[in-house]
């Protein structure tokens, strides 16, 4: 058997007083025992990472500890807006890492998106700062999760992926900000990125409409007519395999599922409801649209629980298993 190319990763840990520095090591050193061609530097502070003076020698080699200070110590589930900077210190190098081809791709743990705007940055979301630092206009959230055989009835294990046109924004500003060309760009990234990085050589796509019954005929809104129906035609004319739209409620088929690569979804609750309810935490967020791979849990901070042992690791030990596998189907397109 030829050997797995060497994978370089790394963690962006996350807000440190939620329960990303905890489940970034757990997931690091399961992932490393898995893997024996991956490397992993997980960025944060010496002091939230004290086990790792504890582990296994031949792991210590493979993961190395990136020092980024926080700008005050912490307290388990307490936050302090003066570590939002250390919060993005950590996502640049992450990022500058994976653009200088240092890394092969990087996996973020949660943030708290609202102390990093109380301390004075605007900000939205991993994937808005990606985006905007990466210098691309268009970027795209999939959701990605295995499903076993036997759940749902599914007579094959099947993976689902759900990605979404608008992502975070209130719910009343959603029609007015879908557009075909908006639509049209995010069903070619998701097409592009399923054959790139995914190594899907035909993926099949599925569309939702935004309104009940998709519209019903005009009935109910006429954005799938205006809109939604002739960005989906426009990307059957460029060969992509895409129908639709379909109704919100009946487009997560589960007889359509083991003959999808992915499903697009309008906005944020139309797709991530769907897809949390079946995913059993273990779902992972990848970055469509980037010169670089990142991948995400789909959790949050969970403060509640941070510091108390009993965190749950498997979206992050999901979403190093997902980057490292992107990483080697982008390096088998590169030297192909």
């Amino acid at each position: 058997m030829p050997q797995q190319a060497r994978v370089n990763l790394v963690i962006s840990s996350g807000e440190p007083a939620g329960v990303g520095p905890e489940v970034s090591l757990a997931a690091a050193l399961a992932f490393l025992k898995e893997q024996p061609a991956a490397k992993i530097t997980l960025l944060g502070d010496p002091s939230l990472f004290k086990d790792l003076l504890s582990i296994d020698p031949e792991l210590k080699e493979r993961l190395k500890l990136q020092e980024i200070l926080l700008y005050e110590q912490v307290t388990a589930g307490k936050l302090i807006s003066a570590n939002s900077k250390y919060v993005l210190k950590m996502l640049d190098v992450a990022i500058d890492g994976c653009l200088e081809n240092r890394f092969d791709a990087m996996i973020t743990a949660p943030l708290q998106k609202s102390v990093i705007n109380l301390a004075g940055t605007p900000f939205t979301g991993h994937t808005e700062y990606l985006a905007e630092r990466c210098g691309v206009d268009h970027v795209v959230m999939i959701l990605c999760a295995p499903l076993p055989a036997g759940f749902l009835g599914l007579k094959d294990s099947a993976n689902l992926r759900v990605a979404l046109v608008t992502t975070h924004m209130p719910l009343k500003e959603v029609s007015t900000a879908l557009t075909q060309q908006q639509i049209l760009e995010t069903i070619e990234i998701v097409d592009r990125d399923l054959r790139q990085k995914f190594g899907i050589s035909e993926p099949v796509i599925r569309v939702a409409g935004l309104n009940p019954h998709a519209g019903e005929s005009g009935y109910l809104g006429r954005e799938e007519i205006e809109v939604i129906s002739p960005a989906i035609e426009k990307a059957k004319s460029l060969s992509i395999q895409v129908s639709g739209p379909y109704p919100g409620d009946t487009m997560f088929n589960v007889g359509a599922l083991p003959k999808t690569d992915a499903f697009i979804a309008m906005y944020h609750d139309q797709g991530l409801a769907p897809f949390k309810f079946v995913s059993f935490g273990g779902g992972v967020n990848v970055t469509l649209g980037l010169p670089i791979i990142r991948t995400s849990v789909d959790h949050g901070t969970a403060l509640d629980i941070a510091g108390k042992g009993m965190a749950d690791s498997g979206s992050m030990l999901e979403a190093l298993r997902l980057a490292y596998q992107l990483a080697l189907n982008t390096k088998k397109m590169t030297h192909s």
